[in-house]
Formats: C-alpha cells, sequence, structure tokens
C-alpha cells in the first residue's frame, strides 16, 4: 500500500545489515515475515503477532529487518528507529463524509425481470436444487436461475457468456445473480474457483449502465474491494472480458505499481475501479478520485482482508460510500470478524447465500496426504515427493509449493533450479513486473513449478495446477484450505501434500477435522499431535525459548541435520531428474542419507511411494 506523500522522511536507518530508522510512519500490508530496511532508508512495516499482522499504529516503522536476513529464522529485528514521527497511516487527513447533511439524487438498483420458467417452477423443484447443489439460505431469497436463458441480462452480457462456452450458472451464480439485480444486499459464502467473480462482475456492469453517464470530476459507479494485487488483476480480467462490449471502462490500482497509469485512469474517469484498500485510500486521501457516486460496492474474500488487517481502512473507505448503496460482500468462511463487519454496515438488511458446509471444508476433488516430520527433514522430503512426482510422468503438470517467508522462497527455488527444472516464485517483495512475467510463465507451461508465500494462495486462477505442496504449513486452516484450493478447479482433480511438524500443533485438530469430512486418510502421527496438542506446544514453546537464549535462535544453520542450507549435489543415482532415493545417500544440508530412512525408500532409487502410503 502507498503511503501518503506528506509523512516525514527523516527515517534513515543504519547499514543494510541492522533495520533502517522510522520511515514514513506507514505500513504495508505484503507478506507474513515482517519489516524489511532498504539500502538507506526504511519504510515501517507489520510485524506477525499470532499469526496475523499486528494493526498500523500512528506511529512511524520501527528498525526493518536486516537486508542480509542472517537475524530472520532467530526472530530478531534490525536495531534502528523508534517511533520515526511521519505521518500516521490512519488516513487522518481523509475525513469521513456526513452524508445526513446531503441531498443525495436518486438512483435506480433493481432491474430484475424473473423470466416465467424460473417464477412458475415448482417449489419442490426449487428445493430440490438448493439441496443438491447445498445453497442455503438466510431471507427470502428468489428462486435460483437453472439456465443461462433464464436470466435477465443484456444481449451483451449473454453473447460473451456464450463465446465464452459456459455451460450452466455455478451454484452461487444460479443463486446470487437474481438478489443482486434485485438491488438487494448480499453476503455470499462460497469456496474459492465457485465462480463468484462473475456473480458480481455481471449485476455491476447492468447496474453501471443504468446510472447517468460519469460527468468530469465524477468518481466510479461501482468498486471491487480485494485483498491483493493478484486477486484484484483476476477480477480485472473478468471485468475485461465482459465489460469491453458493454462500454464499460474499468481500472485496477494497488500497491507496489507506478500510479502514473492508475492516476490518468481515475482522472479520465472509469465506471468500475478494482482496488486494493491502502492503494484506494491513497488515491482518496490525495483528492485523485472520490466515491460520491458509488452505488454499488463488493467486498471480495473480506475474511482475507480481515486476517491481513485491513479493518480500518475498509471502514474508512465505506464511510466514503454514500450509506444507500448496494454492497455485496464474499468470503470463502464466515468468522466471528466477518459478520461483525456485515453487522455494522448492512445491519439486518441483508440476504446470505452459503454454497456448502458452513464449517471448515476442502474441495473433495482434491486427494491430501499429509506427512508428518521434523522440520529439518523437510528439504529432503521435498526431493523425495518432487522425484515421485516426475517419476509418473515426465509432464506432471503445474505445481505450486507454498512457504513461509520471503527468504525461504528465495533458497527452495534456488534449491529446485539446482536441477535443471525450471522454476518461478513470488512474494511482496518481488516487483509487479517480476510477479507478472513469472505468473505469465506459470499459466503458459514455461515453468511448471511456482515457490510463492500466501501472495498467490488466493485469486490465483491458473488452469492445469495438479499438485499443491504446503512445505510450510500455513498459520490457519482456513489458509491451508485456500492454498490446496488452487487445485481440483472447475470440477477436475488434484493432490496435495502438506509438510506437518510440531511447530504445527495448534492446527492439527482442525486439519483432522477437515481430512475427516472430506473422507481422507488420517495420518496416525497427526492424530497423536492433535490429541496431546497443548502439551506438544508447550513443549516446542520452551525449547524455543532455551534456543533464543542460548543464542540459537530459530535459525537452523548451526542445529546440525536442521540445516535449511540446502544442497542438491548429490543424490543423483535414481537416473530421474531429482536424484534418487536409496542410490548415492544426497543430503539435504547435513542430513544423513535420505535414501537411507526406514520406509522412505524402495530400494531402486525411487522415493517414497505416497500413493500406497498410510497417509
Amino acid at each position: 500500500m502507498a503511503p501518503p506523500r506528506s509523512g516525514n522522511q527523516n527515517g534513515r536507518g543504519g547499514s543494510n545489515r541492522s533495520g533502517g530508522g522510522g520511515g514514513y510512519g506507514n505500513s504495508r500490508n505484503r507478506d507474513y515475515d515482517g519489516g524489511r530496511s532498504g539500502p538507506g532508508h526504511s519504510r515501517g512495516r507489520n510485524q506477525i503477532h499470532s499469526g496475523r499482522i499486528e494493526r498500523r499504529s500512528n506511529f512511524g516503522g520501527g528498525g526493518g529487518m536486516g537486508r542480509d536476513n542472517r537475524n530472520r529464522g532467530s526472530g530478531k529485528i534490525g536495531s534502528g528507529g523508534s517511533s520515526g514521527g511521519g505521518n500516521s497511516d490512519d488516513f487522518s487527513k481523509l475525513r469521513d463524509v456526513t452524508w445526513s447533511d446531503m441531498r443525495l439524487p436518486p438512483f435506480q438498483k433493481n432491474f430484475y425481470q424473473e423470466h416465467p420458467k424460473t417464477r412458475n417452477r415448482p417449489h419442490h423443484e426449487v428445493e430440490r436444487y438448493r439441496a443438491a447443489h447445498q445453497i442455503t439460505l438466510k431471507g427470502q431469497a428468489p428462486n435460483p436461475i437453472q439456465y443461462f436463458d433464464e436470466a435477465c441480462f443484456p444481449d451483451y452480457c449473454l453473447n460473451e457468456i456464450r463465446r465464452q462456452r459456459y455451460n450452466e450458472p455455478t451454484p452461487i451464480q444460479a443463486q446470487a445473480w437474481p438478489i443482486a439485480m434485485s438491488g438487494s444486499n448480499l453476503v455470499g459464502i462460497a469456496k474459492t474457483g465457485s465462480g463468484k467473480t462473475l456473480a458480481f462482475i455481471l449485476p455491476a456492469i447492468v447496474h453501471i449502465n443504468h446510472q447517468p453517464p460519469l460527468q468530469r470530476g465524477d468518481g466510479p459507479i461501482a468498486l471491487v474491494l480485494a485483498p491483493t494485487r493478484e486477486l484484484a488483476q483476476q477480477i480485472q480480467s473478468v471485468a475485461n472480458d465482459f465489460g469491453s462490449s458493454a462500454y464499460v471502462r474499468n481500472t485496477c490500482i494497488f500497491g507496489g505499481a507506478p500510479k502514473t497509469r492508475q492516476t490518468q485512469d481515475l482522472e479520465r474517469g472509469v465506471e468500475l475501479v478494482i482496488a486494493t484498500p491502502g492503494r484506494l485510500l491513497d488515491f482518496l486521501s490525495n483528492g485523485i478520485t472520490n466515491m460520491q457516486r458509488c452505488t454499488y460496492l463488493v467486498l471480495d474474500e473480506a475474511d482475507r482482508m480481515l486476517d491481513m488487517g485491513f479493518e480500518p481502512q475498509i471502514r474508512k473507505i465505506l464511510n466514503q460510500i454514500r450509506p444507500d448503496r448496494q454492497i455485496l460482500m464474499w468470503s470463502a468462511t464466515w468468522p466471528r470478524e466477518v459478520r461483525q463487519l456485515a453487522e455494522d454496515f448492512l445491519g439486518n438488511n441483508y440476504i446470505q447465500v452459503n454454497i456448502g458446509s458452513l464449517e471448515l471444508s476442502a474441495n473433495h476433488n482434491i486427494r491430501q496426504y499429509v506427512d508428518v516430520c521434523q522440520e529439518g527433514d523437510k528439504g529432503s522430503k521435498l526431493k523425495d515427493l518432487l522425484s515421485f512426482i516426475y517419476d509418473q510422468s515426465p509432464h506432471p503438470g503445474k505445481i505450486i509449493i507454498f512457504v513461509a517467508t520471503k527468504k525461504k522462497v528465495d533458497e527452495l527455488s534456488r534449491f529446485i533450479n539446482g536441477f535443471g527444472v525450471r522454476v518461478g516464485s513470488i512474494h511482496g517483495d518481488k516487483s509487479q513486473l517480476d510477479r507478472d512475467n513469472v505468473l505469465s510463465d506459470f499459466r503458459n507451461g514455461r515453468a511448471n513449478i511456482l515457490v510463492a508465500t500466501d501472495v498467490a494462495a488466493r485469486g490465483l486462477d491458473v488452469d492445469g495446477i495438479k499438485y499443491v505442496i504446503n512445505f510450510d504449513f500455513p498459520q490457519s486452516s482456513e489458509d491451508y484450505i485456500h492454498r490446496i484450493g488452487r487445485t481440483g478447479r472447475k470440477h477436475s482433480t488434484g493432490t496435495s501434500y502438506a509438510f506437518f511438524t510440531r511447530k504445527n500443533a495448534k492446527c492439527a485438530r482442525a486439519l483432522v477435522d477437515i481430512l475427516r469430512e472430506a473422507n481422507q486418510n488420517v495420518n496416525p502421527d497427526l492424530e497423536y499431535i492433535a490429541r496431546n496438542a497443548a502439551t506438544i506446544s508447550s513443549k516446542e514453546k520452551e525449547r524455543d525459548r532455551a534456543n533464543r537464549d542460548s543464542g540459537l535462535g530459530g535459525s537452523n544453520r548451526r542445529n546440525g541435520g536442521n540445516s535449511n542450507n540446502y544442497s542438491s549435489n548429490n543424490g543423483y543415482s535414481g537416473g530421474n531428474r531429482f536424484g534418487g532415493g536409496g542410490g548415492g545417500g544426497g543430503g539435504v544440508g547435513s542430513n544423513s542419507g535420505y535414501g537411507n530412512n526406514a520406509g522412505y525408500s524402495n530400494g531402486s532409487g525411487r522415493s517414497r511411494n505416497y500413493s500406497n502410503s498410510r497417509h
């Protein structure tokens, strides 16, 4: 998120090895691994607390993380400035609009004309359709549209639907379209890959084309807020497909990219804005655009935005939008924080549509494997696993590997590159151009392995992803659901693997429930951790505390076999690209030969047979 430019810029810190000074008094929502110092200055960044990003403070950023990253593993933060002065990042100069003092022009938002087939469908058929697709409702909703020819969309929408060769509406589209087109507020709970982007884009286009044309100086008529730039760009892609023939102009604004083009789009006038909260607030604070014409608002991935600490920004933005706007809020889960946000801005004036269970559940088209292991063994296990995947087929499809930190992304990418396999990597510190190029290579198959932080956990819609590997298990089970949801999309099948250590004990019980709900085998070691999670977590904390007291920190550089210095020089005797399991004893760091671990090699150079494992 770009900060206002008026902040005190005296936050220059020391060398690259220690954190910079205070910086701008502003923080950025990027990845989950803390601050960063620049070559000569530092901008404050959000820090981690219990798996969530801390709320933004009104003080300048503290010392950034050392640029040489030597203290990252131990959790030490480079020395640096204290408060840094600077501009507070609560955007205080952006005043809330007193809507009660304004005379608001009326606007139209009900465009729904129910098709006779939909209106006359017997009640038992409607209920049977909802039951078959696990559609549950809170509030009175119109009958779902079961076929595209029942939709009341204009021809320019239906023609694009036919051109895209969609067969029939997804369940969330079938039920959400009549609600959204009727002008009602909507809360939609549906998993990733369910088609909800189209569920709000088509009504947005119809809504826009029924409003008076934009005048000079007007802001957008429709606004879509998204948590990450990747998701925002994915939404814009759909908006481009369906908005071009309807002459609906859009722009996508997000941090990490130059402001010039985004500013020009806003000043020229666009009917639809797709934005991340921070960059939008930046433009609002500086008077580049305004929300006085906005009558259609979408909050996409609301749970993710709250988890990333965007709640204050969302509330600030909503106070810039007239109170009688139509709101569509979308979420994959329904935690207390999302419920509270819905109640604060919608009261009881909304219809809730839920697809599937409100409990955490994974796509049943995904085969899930969980390997309980030691932290220091994960590198060798990844090598085994990739060897196994490539043994099955020289063209195994696309693979995403999720890790916890930006540093680990770079390390693991170099590790895999050592085998002559082209691999892409994305995280929050990469430039927008780099990220776009990496994702383009991944989509086009020029690189079939992508290593990423949670920046790719949502909004990444790439066809042909066959495997998701959780090298580092995420902070929450919700994030696990979203990560593995990158595969098994559009009724295809996929496979996920997760390396689970005792440090992840707090997630064990929820993971067991997810596996059982999806009819997956449950690793007995995982069940043991779930039963004893409190004791195990306590012991892990004591161990970490002892390591810190002894100066070892969380870094594994001195911990013998737990080295993160992955070596890819040995273990090639199996004849496949990633080296055999039993041949050369090829180690990872200072581990002993991984091919000799009991139960992990069949003795012929092939790594562990995951398909027949107890997982």
